[in-house]
């Protein structure tokens, strides 16, 4: 039995501090490292280290082969995903900036990811999605338009087999989805979404404050 001090976090562990151990719990390399520097020079931000780690583990616990990514950007949240994958595991990484996915590809083969590892497809994702087996894939993995979010979420369950996994990066939107003052197109995206996991009854749903938020999601039927 706990006391109530056991609940209580010391003075020294604010809300950043636990933050920021838990973003830096497992140190990137110099192949992730040169994923982000591509990242800043594009203007875009990749999934956080805390939130590629999460990745990194869901793909190695279902051991997941066949695995969908919706916006490949530079690389990084791919690298994390296919650290996780089988050996023979196949991602399937979908982006619209066909520059950004030449510099994620020589990033995947630099760490070792050959051709035979790689399907990169370059174009909008919902006019891809379709042309994707139903049921073919273990995990699903979106970080894109967030005013896509819903219908990403569609294809997705579609996509996925039973006890496949769907994941959304930026959840939390750096915490505005759960400030009841913002009102911004994004964050009314993200909230409608969220409450659209959680009320499908085929899903069973996690919210993780990982980086911008992380919700997953396991098909249960």
């Amino acid at each position: 039995m706990t006391g109530p001090a056991d609940d209580v976090p010391g003075d020294a562990a604010t809300g950043a501090t636990v933050r920021d151990y838990v973003e830096s719990y497992l140190a990137e390399d110099d192949v992730l490292a040169a994923a982000r520097a591509r990242a800043a020079d594009a203007g875009s931000v990749p999934i956080g280290p805390g939130g590629g780690a999460g990745l990194c583990f869901l793909a190695a616990t279902i051991g997941a082969r066949a695995v969908v990514e919706i916006g490949t950007g530079t690389g990084v949240s791919g690298l994390w995903l296919l650290r996780g994958m089988a050996p023979d595991g196949v991602l399937t990484s979908i982006d619209i900036d066909p520059e950004q996915q030449r510099g994620a590809r020589s990033g995947f083969i630099e760490a070792g990811y050959g051709p035979s590892r790689l399907r990169l497809i370059n174009g909008m994702a919902l006019e891809v999605l379709p042309r994707l087996t139903d049921g073919g894939y273990d995990l699903v993995f979106v970080d894109a338009e967030r005013s896509e979010y819903t219908r990403y979420l569609d294809e997705a369950i579609r996509l996925l087999r039973p006890g496949g996994v769907v994941a959304l990066n930026h959840a939390l939107g750096h915490g505005r989805v759960a400030d009841p003052g913002a009102h911004d197109a994004d964050t009314l995206a993200l909230r409608e979404v969220t409450h659209q996991v959680r009320a499908d009854e085929r899903l069973v749903s996690v919210l993780l404050p990982l980086g911008a938020g992380l919700l997953v999601a396991t098909k249960v039927r």
